[in-house]
């Protein structure tokens, strides 16, 4: 019996060396969510580096887009939503002087800590789209005169409003370019919530430094930019 017993055990030993050994095990690789493929796409462009002003001249001309992502932006001319019925630029982007870009993003930190920030409609044109408007509207009250030059065509002016920071839009009491006594600064018989939302934006873009005209609520013009030289330049847009 006894030999019996150790000729088991040989057998269990010898058995046990030939065994194949066992593979380490793995972790799957785990199949990222619709969802989570979102949120990283999210998250990749929010750390989009943004540029500085570092090394640049108050005057040269700028993409705003480029160093800051705090705005809103509904470009109505590179669409036919205008008061052209025509798109005039061939894609939508928001150029300015360095100065007036700066001015800017101090008064939409302004904005933000109130709750709401810019939401442009415009920012500089060429001086080529100066003339298709005033063919238009041959009318000093509403545009400037393409011979003399626009601010905008200078980089120095802009056409905004505010929305809030769900992007919607703060009642303003007309549209964008209606040209009207409705859209006059000193038209003080409108509901009381549409003139709160004009003095916020005045009064926030007056302390940065931009002066408004009066027949339009919407557009402001940076002081240190009126006496830059008229512009033509077109911007590149992706291909």
């Amino acid at each position: 019996m006894r030999y019996c017993i150790m000729f088991l055990g040989l057998m269990s030993i010898f058995s046990s060396c030939h065994e194949k050994p066992k593979e380490a095990k793995t972790e799957e690789p785990v199949e990222m969510t619709s969802i989570e493929m979102v949120d990283s796409i999210v998250v990749q462009e929010s750390q989009k580096e943004l540029r500085t002003f570092e090394g640049l001249a108050d005057t040269t001309f700028v993409r705003l887009a480029d160093f800051s992502d705090d705005f809103a932006y509904d470009l109505r001319y590179a669409t036919e939503n205008n008061f052209l019925k025509a798109k005039v630029y061939d894609c939508a982007e928001c150029y300015t002087r360095v100065k007036t870009a700066k001015a800017l993003i101090k008064a939409n930190a302004d904005f933000k800590e109130k709750g709401v920030r810019i939401k442009f409609f415009d920012c500089y044109r060429p001086n080529s789209v100066q003339y298709k408007m005033w063919a238009i509207v041959p009318n000093p009250q509403y545009v400037a005169n393409p011979e003399k030059g626009s601010i905008h065509n200078k980089g120095g002016a802009v056409d905004i409003t505010l929305e809030d920071l769900e992007g919607n839009e703060l009642d303003m009491g007309t549209d964008f370019d209606f040209f009207g006594k409705r859209a006059y600064h000193d038209n003080l018989d409108l509901p009381k919530e549409i003139l709160e939302n004009r003095k916020l934006l005045k009064e926030t873009m007056e302390s940065h430094g931009f002066w408004s005209i009066r027949t339009e609520w919407w557009h402001y013009n940076l002081s240190a930019g009126s006496n830059d030289k008229v512009a033509n330049f077109k911007w590149d847009c992706p291909e």
